[in-house]
């Protein structure tokens, strides 16, 4: 049997420590005390196997988000075997047990939270960059597809503007035959007219025959020719050019 009598340094008062000392040296079966100093370390006596001790030794240097141990000064020498156990001193003003293991257990929450705030993290990078491609995607196929439909409607617009052209076209050499049968009829009208000039009589009733006529076919033409242009001003106002 030896006796272990260390000095501790470092933030180790008012954080828990020695609560967790206790608890790590009755697991090892040791006897001893642990106490604060005045001067701001930690006394520490352990008595019990060697092979106990520098498991214990090494224990002792505790080093987390509430506890950290700078230094620990320590000797050996024979055990006294004055201690039943291994408990804490405390004296008029410290914390009592129920406050160290609060310590400890706000450390362990602490550390909980750095955790949880790393994967929280880590979440929300993995999705804005997920996101982030989606998006990028997705303005990539809306792009491909407002160029197909671009593609698409100016070729449907460059095929109407064809065939309204053709029509016009056709509508006009329409007309322009229709005028020139117009004149080629008054011509032929003109030279019946010179031929029955001896007749008054029967001239005034094929005059007048030849004149309903002419209003007859004037009319129809006339009547074609609206037709024909009403048709023109339903095709530009439909396009919107009217």
């Amino acid at each position: 049997m030896k006796k272990l009598t260390a000095y501790v340094s470092g933030r180790v008062q008012e954080v828990g420590y020695r609560g967790r000392v206790v608890d790590m040296a009755k697991a090892l079966g040791l006897k001893g005390m642990i106490e604060n100093l005045w001067d701001g370390r930690v006394k520490i006596i352990a008595e019990g196997d060697d092979e106990k001790l520098k498991w214990f030794e090494s224990a002792m240097d505790l080093k987390n988000t509430l506890i950290h141990v700078s230094s620990i000064d320590k000797e050996y020498s024979a055990a006294s075997g004055e201690f039943d156990d291994f408990g804490k001193l405390v004296t008029k003003g410290e914390t009592d047990t129920r406050l160290d293991t609060a310590a400890s257990y706000l450390k362990d929450l602490i550390v909980a939270v750095n955790n949880m705030n790393e994967n929280l993290g880590g979440k929300m990078d993995r999705m804005e960059k997920n996101l982030g491609g989606k998006i990028d995607r997705m303005n990539e196929n809306l792009g491909g597809k407002m160029d197909r439909m671009e593609e698409n409607l100016g070729g449907k617009i460059d095929r109407m503007e064809e065939n309204l052209g053709g029509k016009i076209d056709q509508m006009n050499e329409n007309l322009g035959g229709k005028m020139d049968r117009m004149l080629d009829k008054q011509d032929e009208l003109l030279v019946e007219v010179k031929d029955i000039g001896q007749k008054q009589d029967d001239l005034l009733v094929e005059v007048k025959d030849v004149n309903r006529k002419f209003d007859k076919v004037l009319d129809k033409d006339i009547a074609e020719l609206k037709g024909d242009m009403a048709e023109v001003k339903a095709a530009l106002r439909a396009k919107g050019i009217i």
